[in-house]
């Protein structure tokens, strides 16, 4: 019985720490490790299982932090998350927010000081995004998420790579160019979530400008597709497609405004991120 026990338990621990990352896999997961393993490039099909487990594992840091902060706010926006659906207490919760700090930092510098200054940057970027409230204004929140995910593509693709002491030219400017990207289009996240940020009085583009916010889409997916498919010399078919497709979501944002159709339309989103990820390593 209490082998029973013990691996329901494991099963439960495992299931809610599944339920942290579950809804990034799509918009984090995924395109930070097509990226890493095309800016690298790949060193070997071993080497993957390390980068996705780096990912997951600060992403995992990320999720916790940003969820114990206000967990009322989940219960209203989000109540599938791990603590409003009773799955961990937030006193466990805090625990392991910060019991994941040292286990990051650790892991991280088994592969080289640089992918270790990658983790230690996602701490303090955490910190700043969570605890000192980066989040509740729009241009922080934008800033520090771009720079957030330039740490989770550099780690990445240190990792992924031969040389885990230094990053490829091509590589490290994807890197920038990935900053700049998500620092002007992250509000696509932003517009499905307005109910639960307006209750806790979080200023999002799309709550304290909603027009430009969707006009910003329109206009800013097309133009970062055009810039992309310059920089890194496509053919012509594929930057048709591209960056016809940038503009079918941008039209999208603005013209299709429930907040059903921007779930929708946040989807359509990253599937465009993804692309970009990938092209532009």
């Amino acid at each position: 019985m209490s082998a029973l026990v013990f691996r329901r338990a494991i099963s439960k621990s495992l299931f809610t720490l599944h339920l942290f990352t579950q809804n990034d896999i799509l918009t984090t997961i995924i395109p930070t490790t097509l990226f890493a393993l095309v800016a690298a490039p790949l060193c070997s099909p071993y080497r993957c299982l390390h980068v996705v487990w780096w990912i997951w594992l600060h992403l995992l840091h990320f999720n916790v932090a940003n969820q114990v902060i206000d967990p009322a706010e989940d219960g209203r926006n989000k109540a599938s998350r791990p603590i409003p659906a009773g799955y961990i207490s937030l006193r466990n919760a805090v625990y392991l927010r910060w019991s994941l700090v040292p286990i990051c930092t650790i892991s991280s510098a088994f592969y080289s000081i640089q992918v270790l200054s990658a983790s230690l940057a996602i701490t303090l970027l955490t910190l700043w995004y969570n605890e000192f409230k980066a989040h509740s204004h729009w241009l922080s929140k934008n800033l520090m998420t771009g720079l957030g995910y330039a740490c989770f593509q550099a780690g990445a693709t240190l990792i992924a790579g031969r040389d885990m002491s230094r990053l490829e030219h091509n590589a490290l400017l994807a890197v920038l160019l990935s900053i700049a990207m998500f620092a002007t289009t992250l509000q696509a996240q932003d517009f499905k979530d307005q109910e639960g940020d307006r209750s806790i009085g979080r200023r999002t583009l799309p709550i304290a400008h909603p027009s430009p916010a969707r006009v910003s889409m329109f206009i800013g997916l097309p133009i970062w597709s055009i810039c992309l498919t310059q920089v890194w010399g496509m053919d012509a078919f594929c930057s048709v497609a591209f960056i016809f497709y940038a503009g079918l979501v941008g039209l999208r944002f603005m013209v299709c405004k429930t907040t059903q159709a921007d779930r929708l339309s946040c989807k359509l989103y990253s599937v465009s991120h993804t692309l970009i990820h990938v092209t532009s390593a």
